[in-house]
């Protein structure tokens, strides 16, 4: 507060309050979270095509189960167990218990917050932007992409109501939170992170449970979720001598 004297009065002024500046990780994270609705919505054009290819070869026996494997990244439970071992192996996130902008606890929720909200925002557009799933449409009997929108978009026999919970891909908003948290705690392992994510998105699409804007679309959702929740300090990490003191 800026106080004014004046020979009658004392007259209290507030200073302005400056909006927060992002950081240059959060700012980088979203500059990927732009280019990937660009690539979204691009994308739009190759859906049909892209579905129908993954449709009509299905992948079966050991192939099959090992492509499944990698929506780990976008499971919620996977992320947890992610997370779980990532709190349990950096001390850093758990000394000390401080609520402070410093502590490591504050530090390991920003990371969980990161990986999950994008995933609370896409089940809010998912129930506001119906689309059908590439495994429950006729997509022979589709002519254009924005037909596969709308709640009558259903164009094959099937139930559950899932099957309209295309658009956005919950798994990879989630897959790309957690990328992003732990590249905000871990920056060298990056690109290990980005693959996991990426194996998430193409594991949806090969499925035929996403068409590949729903992936980029629900990617970029995961980094604007996670950017706005990582804006604090790492706090420092304490590593683990050889001969086991810290």
């Amino acid at each position: 507060m800026i106080v004014c004297h004046t020979a009658d009065m004392i007259e209290p002024r507030h200073a302005p309050v400056l909006p927060r500046r992002l950081t240059p990780y959060q700012a980088r994270l979203l500059a990927i979270a732009t280019a990937l609705v660009a690539v979204g919505v691009a994308a739009l054009s190759i859906d049909l095509p892209v579905a129908a290819w993954c449709k009509a070869a299905r992948l079966r026996g050991d192939v099959g189960r090992f492509v499944n494997l990698l929506e780990i990244g976008g499971n919620s439970g996977g992320a947890a167990v992610i997370l779980i071992a990532a709190v349990t192996l950096d001390r850093g996130l758990r000394m000390p218990f401080s609520w402070t902008s410093a502590g490591g606890m504050q530090a390991f929720l920003r990371m969980i917050a990161a990986t999950y909200l994008g995933g609370l925002v896409v089940d809010v557009i998912k129930i506001s932007v119906p689309r059908v799933r590439p495994h429950a449409c006729d997509l022979g009997a589709v002519g254009a992409w924005v037909e596969t929108f709308g709640s009558g978009s259903r164009a094959a026999a099937a139930t559950g109501d899932s099957i309209l919970k295309s658009f956005p891909s919950g798994h990879s908003a989630v897959a790309a939170g957690l990328a992003a948290a732990l590249a905000w705690r871990y920056p060298h392992g990056w690109p290990l992170f980005a693959a996991i994510a990426a194996a998430t998105a193409f594991q949806r699409v090969i499925t035929s449970a996403h068409y590949p804007s729903d992936v980029a679309c629900g990617a970029a959702i995961g980094l604007i979720a996670a950017a706005c929740c990582l804006g604090g300090p790492r706090a420092p990490r304490h590593s683990v001598a050889p001969g086991g003191t810290a």
